[in-house]
């Protein structure tokens, strides 16, 4: 029976796109070498504990299963990281694809779907930003993204690997059915670190940067449900298979909340308080980050379900309270 390999489906957004593969009836199997992932939360479908650098351990994995398609979360996201550490970045999210992708080729499976970034426009010219912008990563973290798509069109044009790319905003909360969620140590994502502060967790939130060119003076980002972005994939799967040309989408909610309005939300909905400390900006962050993700819904017919910020944050904040 053929499965979809599902590589990170022990981490954040691959185990929210493998319990909803494998309630759609699409046999998984998650590698993952649970470095940064946690084996509870792959619960759905075969495990095989493996690691992306080790190319011997992608030969077992591919002989031991039939693949049809591949789906690829292992990338290490942490744009500060990159900044301090390159080399970290470069070697995993680069060199670890090509090892992915090549294990793919002597396999003979030819179906990618690939978790890009917005970091691959870096700082974009106008908003929303459309799949049409050029690309202009502002941090080693998006240049990454970039050197991975560009590494994609060339095996697409040689090796006649069907791909998508897709290009996450900023994906937030919980899996409704509170099964699986946001468990990263360090967290660095927003959501969490406010609900942590709401409940006591932690004595500050530090807001980097209040002098940007927006409405308050702080980031403004696009917040996608980590569910929607799991249907992305589902779709981009079924896209591929029904011969659905190769790309990069965008997949976002089209409307920017900045970092002072999500602390108000989350304040709304935990009933906590949120203690403030400015703190200067951080290398590598664009004022606004807002999707136009027209083309996705076109050609895929994706409907985000979850787009309202608050009812974002309550999902977070019941993950959170179990957890």
């Amino acid at each position: 029976m053929k499965r979809v390999l599902i590589v990170g489906g022990a981490g954040y957004i691959g185990s929210h796109t493998n319990k909803l593969l494998s309630g759609n009836g699409i046999k998984t199997v998650v590698f993952d070498n649970l470095s940064t992932g946690h084996r509870r939360l792959a619960r759905w479908g075969e495990f095989f504990k493996g690691d992306l650098a080790r190319p011997a351990d992608l030969a077992r994995c591919f002989k031991k299963y039939k693949i049809s398609a591949v789906m690829h979360f292992s990338a290490f996201a942490f744009v500060g990281e990159s900044f301090a550490d390159p080399a970290k970045y470069y070697c995993n999210n680069v060199g670890n694809t090509l090892n992915l992708l090549n294990a793919m080729r002597a396999a003979g499976v030819a179906k990618f779907i690939f978790s890009s970034s917005c970091a691959v426009y870096g700082e974009p010219a106008c908003l929303p930003m459309k799949e049409n912008l050029p690309f202009n990563p502002v941090n080693p973290y998006g240049r990454t993204k970039k050197m991975v798509e560009d590494i994609l069109a060339d095996y697409s044009a040689a090796y006649g690997l069907k791909y998508a790319a897709l290009r996450y905003y900023n994906a937030a909360g919980a899996d409704p059915d509170g099964e699986t969620g946001e468990l990263h140590n360090p967290e660095t994502h927003l959501i969490p670190l406010v609900l942590a502060a709401a409940a006591g967790r932690l004595k500050d939130i530090k807001v980097f940067g209040s002098d940007y060119k927006t409405p308050d003076g702080t980031c403004l980002r696009d917040y996608i449900h980590v569910t929607d972005l799991a249907s992305a994939h589902l779709l981009a799967l079924r896209y591929l298979e029904k011969g659905g040309s190769s790309g990069g989408f965008n997949l976002g909610n089209g409307k920017g909340y900045s970092v002072l309005q999500v602390i108000k939300t989350a304040e709304k909905v935990t009933g906590g308080k949120v203690k403030i400390v400015k703190a200067p900006r951080r290398a590598g962050d664009p004022a606004a980050l807002v999707a136009s993700s027209f083309l996705i819904k076109k050609k895929m017919g994706w409907k985000p379900r979850y787009a309202g910020l608050e009812e974002i944050v309550r999902t977070a904040w019941e993950w959170h309270k179990k957890n």
